[in-house]
Formats: structure tokens, sequence, C-alpha cells
């Protein structure tokens, strides 16, 4: 749902008289062109690969590559979130901004910068920021909260890492909201970017490569509570030590928030039952898409947020009950002699897995692919729950010897395809009710990406005989 903009579009130009780069023409770069172009800027795009080059010239956009002249003379260079701009190495026209003293955003920035221009050209209030982020549970949380916020009648709009890239997004009013999923690529490119309520669920280590380590990547997710004040609202996870440390030194409220404890002045969860100090908000065990601590955690995120937005607890409980989750994230694709299958490939890191592996008594896993730092070690206090597990990918030799030493039956099938009938099999024997695919590792061994993978899984569950 939105609203329209309270003035047409072609009169509105905030980045008139501004030089822009866009380096990178994928799901975020390409749209946000456009809308720079549409919205007065003059722009130079680049992409290193030729195919993207191509669409924008087919776009009728200019292409040419930023560093191919003396001196970088543009205001502001858009890269995209997947190409960095320091470590382990910067991209070239990151490189050159950098010696220009040319600052390095992310789309969402741009957003904000539009939407305050537009308060100030009409006067009255901007439409509101959400910023969500984490290691784990952000896209569900960010889609949750702007299912909440619609169902319950709220002008809002999604997207950034989840769903349309920012400046894809309508322009609102100041009775909308913006409600964006932050990765720690694109916190690290915020400048003048308030959130008027931020969210950091979680912290695990993550993308160390981009950060220089674990104490960067904190920093980097730490940016979405920058230039926030009383106004403001900071919900801050308190089921990992490492978030719960960022409770302390916020101008904004704070609000924590578990799936575990009670939280004094928060919101939490009490086994399934959901509550603030206020009372219990909803019974988590008629929101089917939400099972587990960890979605317990991320139903009270969403849950302070929408109470900080107006919402009751009627009408979050009633949001809650109806959100039909994210696909690849602990989604039912099927189920075959009692057998149920959960699509979970969007678990790329142990942590993620384990929140899955939580969720259910036992099950037959299916898990591999490219591995993390510390592959699948820090699951071993769940590996009881896995009756048998089924590998793939580039990890399946080295999962299975920490499988094995923990006397946790193991099959190496390889590839997906051979792994989905081989965990219903295993399933059978063991009289177990649900296969969980949660890799616990990237795809790119084998797929162009979770998504890639997921809906694999999902064809060969729909492929398999119903009779068995």
């Amino acid at each position: 749902m939105s609203a329209a903009a309270p003035f047409p579009l072609a009169a509105f130009a905030p980045f008139a008289g501004q030089r822009i780069a866009v380096v990178g023409l994928g799901r975020a770069g390409l749209p946000a062109a456009r809308r720079l172009v549409d919205w007065g800027a003059e722009i130079l795009c680049w992409d290193d690969g030729e195919a993207a080059r191509d669409a924008a010239l087919a776009a009728g956009l200019p292409v040419g590559d930023p560093c191919a002249k003396a001196g970088f003379r543009f205001d502001a260079l858009l890269l995209s979130p997947g190409i960095p701009h320091t470590l382990p190495a910067p991209h070239p026209a990151a490189a050159r901004a950098r010696e220009a003293g040319v600052p390095v955003l992310c789309d969402a920035e741009l957003l904000f910068r539009a939407v305050r221009a537009q308060k100030q050209e009409q006067g009255g209030s901007r439409a509101r920021f959400i910023g969500i982020t984490g290691t784990n549970g952000k896209s569900t949380t960010t889609a949750l909260l702007h299912h909440l916020l619609v169902q319950a009648g709220r002008v809002a709009e999604v997207g950034g890492n989840l769903g349309p890239a920012a400046l894809g997004l309508p322009l609102l009013g100041d009775e909308g909201c913006y409600v964006l999923e932050m990765s720690s690529y694109m916190l690290e490119r915020t400048a003048a970017l308030r959130f008027d309520a931020a969210v950091l669920l979680n912290l695990s280590p993550d993308h160390l490569d981009r950060h220089g380590g674990m104490a960067g990547y904190a920093a980097a997710k730490a940016h979405v509570f920058d230039h926030q004040d009383a106004r403001d609202l900071a919900v801050i996870g308190m089921d990992d030590a490492d978030t719960a440390a960022f409770a302390q030194g916020h101008a904004a409220r704070v609000v924590p928030i578990s799936g575990l404890a009670p939280q004094p002045g928060g919101v939490w969860a009490e086994g399934r039952l959901l509550r603030d100090e206020a009372g219990v908000i909803a019974d988590l065990d008629a929101a089917p898409a939400l099972p587990g601590s960890h979605n317990a955690q991320n139903a009270a995120a969403a849950a302070a947020v929408a109470l900080f937005m107006g919402l009751s607890h009627a009408e979050i409980a009633a949001g809650l009950a109806s959100f039909p989750g994210l696909p690849h994230r602990q989604e039912r694709v099927g189920a075959r002699g009692g057998i149920a299958f959960v699509n979970d490939s969007k678990a790329t890191n142990a942590d993620s897995t384990a929140r899955a592996l939580s969720s259910y008594d036992r099950v037959v896993w299916i898990g591999g692919g490219v591995p993390k730092a510390g592959g699948i070690d820090s699951l071993a206090p769940l590996f009881p729950r896995i009756a048998e597990a089924v590998l793939i990918g580039q990890s399946a030799q080295d999962f299975a010897a920490t499988l094995a030493a923990h006397r946790v039956p193991v099959r190496v099938a390889g590839t997906l395809a051979a792994a989905v009938p081989a965990a219903r099999d295993a399933a059978r024997r063991h009289g177990v009710g649900t296969v969980l695919l949660s890799p616990a590792c990237a795809s790119f061994d084998q797929f162009t990406g979770f998504d890639a993978r997921g809906d694999a899984f999902r064809a060969l569950v729909a492929a398999l005989p119903e009779d068995v």
C-alpha cells in the first residue's frame, strides 16, 4: 500500500545540479539510475559486466567508466552493496572517490535525502523511516512489520536489501513509512540517513572479509542508530551478548526484545506468548509462519516497532496470525507420506541453521555447500536432534567428519537432486516427520544463490511420488 506523491514527480528535482556516478547496475543500481535521472541528477553509469552496461544503454542511460578521465568530478558515488569500497580491496571507482573526497553512498541514503527535500518543499512532516538489521532474521522481521502495518491500514512500503531497491520505491507523503532491510554493506554507506525506528536483532560472525573482523562488522551494523534522538526508537535484541551490549548509550528510547526471557520495558516471548508490560500481545501458536524462539524474537521486534507506530495489541495479533512467511525461511514446501519438507535455504551460516534446528525435536537434515568460517562445530549441542544428515556440496566431507565424530549417521549425497530422495528414505527409516534443508553454507558451488537452491528443493519435493 502506498500514497500518491503530493505533487507531480516531474516537478520534483531534489538532485538537480548534482553529478552522481552509479557503479553496479544490478537489482539496485539500474532502478536507482533511472530514478536519479527523473529527480534531476546528471549521472554516469558503469558496470564491470558488458551485459549490464548494454542494459543501461538500452534504457537510455549514459554509460561510461567514471575512472576514465583525470579527477573524479562527482558529488557522490552510488556503489552497489555487493561491490567493496574498502575491504578486502576497493573497487577502482571507490578508490578514486576516496582520493577526491567524494562520499560513497547507498540508495537508501539518497531516498532519505529526496524525502527530506520533499518535506522542505512542502512543509509539514516527512514520511518515516524504519531500518532493520542483524545477522539473521532481518528479512522475516522486515516483511512481518510491513505486513502488520498494511493489515492495520497504515501506508507503508517495504524494500532495501529485501524486495525492491530503496530508490525503486514510490515517494510517500507524510503519513507513510518506509520499512527497509539494511545490510551491513548498505549501513556503512549512509551519511545523513536517520531512522525513526531502528532495529538490531542479533550479531554473529559474517562478512568478516568486508569489514576487517567482528569489530568492524559490529560497527557497520551500529550505523542503523546514527543521528537518532529522543523522538526515535532503538530496538535491541537481548538474546546474544554482542547485541545486548548495544543497549546502552542511545539518545533514542531503547526497547529490549527477546524470544526467550522477560525484558523490563520491552517486548518478549514467554514460551509462545508474546508480551509487553501491558500484558499478552499474541499467542504465537496462532502464527504458523513463525516457529521457534528466533521467530519469537523477530515477532517481538516487529511488535515493538508496531506499538511505536500506534498499532494496538489486537491489530498486532491479527497481523501475526495472517503473516504468510517468506520463501526459503523455514518454508514448508510439501509433504509426502506424512513427512514434511521444510525449505530453509536462506540459512547460509551455522547460526541461522541453529535457529532452524532448534525449532524441531527431530529431523533429517540436508546441509552443505560453500562453508563459512568455523564450519558446523557450533551446532554440536543440536546434533542430537539430527536423526541422519544428508550432505551436499564442497563442505560434505568436512561436515561428515564432524558429524561422525559425534555419532550422527551421515550420507554424502553430493547433489541436492540426490539428497532429497535420500532424505525421504532416511526419514522413513528413522520414523522422523520432518526433512529440513538448512544448509549452514553459501550455495555458489552448485547454485546461483540461496533462492535458486530453495527453488530447486521445492521442485524436487514436488517431483517425489505422492504415495511414499
